[in-house]
């Protein structure tokens, strides 16, 4: 398996682990030092994230990849741009919600994290 279909695995993984809230998967793919900021500037820790899923404040019903594009800038390090349409219960309430990210993974230890998120509202 070549370093882009190991992100490209990442990345399936997260979503899957995303909608069956497993968060021990989620701990691996995410870095212990990794940042979210949502489309309003809001930043969340990777505990920050876990937590929202364990405690059933946020739940993913479905997760639609709507474009992927990987780009490794060295051997341990790459940018991931996606779009996504999911479907999310939060508050008692499902609504869709569709977005645009960036994503900077990197590898360490034989394996790919990822460290950063920043999410973006389509126009």
């Amino acid at each position: 398996m070549n370093e882009e279909q190991e992100i490209l695995r990442l990345f399936e993984d997260g979503d899957r682990a995303l909608i069956a809230g497993d968060v021990g998967e989620l701990s691996r793919i995410f870095a212990d030092d990794y940042v979210q900021y949502d489309e309003a500037g809001n930043m969340s820790t990777k505990a920050d994230v876990i937590e929202k899923l364990r405690s059933g404040k946020i739940r993913y019903v479905s997760m639609i990849s709507t474009g992927r594009w990987i780009r490794i800038l060295r051997e341990d390090v790459a940018i991931v741009h996606g779009s996504e349409d999911d479907v999310v219960e939060q508050d008692g309430k499902r609504f869709p919600v569709r977005y645009l990210y960036m994503d900077v993974v990197m590898k360490g230890g034989g394996r790919w994290q990822i460290v950063g998120s920043q999410l973006a509202k389509p126009v």
